[in-house]
């Protein structure tokens, strides 16, 4: 009997300490790696708040003390604004000099994301921002001194055993899904490096993104008060039912009544879905190699969840 929808992918349900679902599908396995899009800013984040919990900077520091040469629009922006996506800053369609496929210098990306204005004052609205994300790794990079890939991969994947998950390209890294479009066409990539460093950069598993989730709520990583933070509505985005408000990195909201937090991505070729109901603790994890992959497919599974 088939318990959740089939995908392009692999599916991994969790309840407690039990296995409800562990599909996989289409030529992949549950050990194969995805590009999870922007589930990545929930690493982000973390690194951010790792930072934060041992006093290397503060959430409410200003961009302008890790990224040196913003427009005076930037003055006001902090870490915490751009971690909750207040900071004004635009997402990837206010910045169309940017090609998501190709390889920047960095400083010619920051040079382009100091050409569009914000879209408001730093704190008046919401609005997602992958460019904010990126930033936010930058200041990972200029607060420790180490390459952001090299953080989360020290400081962030090795505490929580997450031995099959990294950030940007795969190299000859094995076990690494295809990107594919709607109708199974291949596609390539977009950059992971610079571009999408912070924003939409790491592979994983499944089975790495429930370790992630179960490490981040028994406090392995993060402590109470960091922990909270993230996983705390810090503004209301509006984003429909189930997704009253955003923390940091994660959409916080209740879905069949009960509290969760979750997040969906899309990169070229991946579709990417996480999500966790504590109360009942369930843990949901869809990685799709199909841009067939849709929120409507992600809603399926996570009724299914609901139902075992």
């Amino acid at each position: 009997m088939q318990i959740v929808p089939e995908i392009p992918g692999a599916v991994l349900i969790v309840k407690g300490d039990t296995v409800l679902a562990d599909v996989a599908t289409a030529g992949c396995a549950p050990h194969t790696r995805f590009q999870i899009a922007s589930l990545s800013k929930q690493f982000t984040a973390a690194a951010v708040l790792l930072l934060a919990q041992r006093g290397v900077l503060a959430l409410d520091d200003r961009i302008g003390r890790w990224v040196e040469g913003g427009p005076p629009s930037w003055r006001a922006i902090t870490l915490h604004q751009l971690l909750a996506h207040t900071s004004g800053l635009g997402h990837w369609d206010e910045y169309p000099m940017i090609d998501l496929f190709q390889p920047m210098e960095p400083s010619a990306l920051l040079e382009a994301f100091h050409a569009v204005p914000p879209l408001f004052a730093a704190g008046g609205g919401w609005h997602y921002s992958s460019p904010g994300y990126v930033l936010l790794a930058h200041v990972v990079e200029q607060a420790t001194g180490r390459p952001y890939r090299g953080v989360l991969a020290a400081d962030v994947f090795a505490p929580l055993d997450m031995a099959a998950t990294f950030a940007g390209s795969p190299g000859q890294r094995p076990d690494v899904a295809p990107g594919h479009d709607g109708a199974g066409r291949p596609v390539p990539s977009f950059d992971l490096d610079v571009v999408g460093m912070g924003a939409g950069d790491v592979w994983s598993t499944t089975g790495d993104l429930v370790r992630w989730i179960d490490g981040l709520r028994a406090g392995r990583l993060l402590d109470e008060r960091h922990r909270a933070l993230m996983l705390t509505e810090h503004a209301t985005t509006g984003a429909g039912p189930g997704s009253r408000g955003y923390g940091y990195g994660w959409f916080v909201g209740s879905v069949a009544g009960e509290p969760w937090f979750h997040h969906d991505g899309a990169n070229a070729g991946f579709r990417a879905y996480a999500a966790c109901l504590p109360t009942s603790d369930r843990r949901v994890v869809v990685l799709s190699n199909s841009e067939a992959t849709n929120m409507a497919v992600f809603n399926d599974v996570v009724t299914a969840a609901l139902r075992l």
